[in-house]
């Protein structure tokens, strides 16, 4: 039996777009850093560089469950002082993006290869984004908030 290993040749980016409407944050997290990764490929392998490029569309509408509105997300400049922390609640109504590009990070690896595959990843408010000359794939999630129905 032989190692497959993918050439650069082999090595597609694909593109596909989700819509966060109702979707729990974390199965959503999930499945955008699955396909980041290029896991849903035959041609997988985790050394190469095979993620697709990920379109979340409708951030502002996703559902946070459990006591996440009450939660803080905390992040840091790296400067004295530079400790930031802003609740779920406040962030889902100023800056959305950043709580799904924060859960998609922390799903990654942590290696030289995540911040490529994160780069890839591109986070909208509203239902329209600029990508329509790609052709995305629509990518269904099938499991929404119990709360939402």
């Amino acid at each position: 039996m032989i190692t497959f290993t993918p050439k650069p040749a082999d090595l597609t980016h694909d593109w596909y777009v989700i819509d966060a409407t109702d979707v729990v944050l974390g199965r959503l997290a999930t499945q955008a850093a699955i396909l980041l990764r290029g896991k849903n490929k035959p041609t997988y392998a985790p050394h190469a560089d095979s993620g697709n490029h990920v379109i979340i569309i409708n951030a502002d509408k996703i559902a946070l469950t459990g006591n996440k509105m009450g939660k803080e997300l905390y992040s840091h400049s790296g400067r004295p002082g530079g400790l930031r922390r802003d609740s779920y609640a406040e962030l889902l109504e100023k800056n959305p993006e950043r709580i799904i590009k924060n859960a998609v990070k922390g799903m990654l690896p942590k290696n030289r290869l995540a911040k490529v595959q994160l780069d890839r990843l591109r986070i909208f408010r509203g239902a329209e984004h600029p990508h329509t000359p790609q052709k995305p794939q629509v990518f269904e999630i099938a499991q929404v908030s119990q709360q939402a129905k």
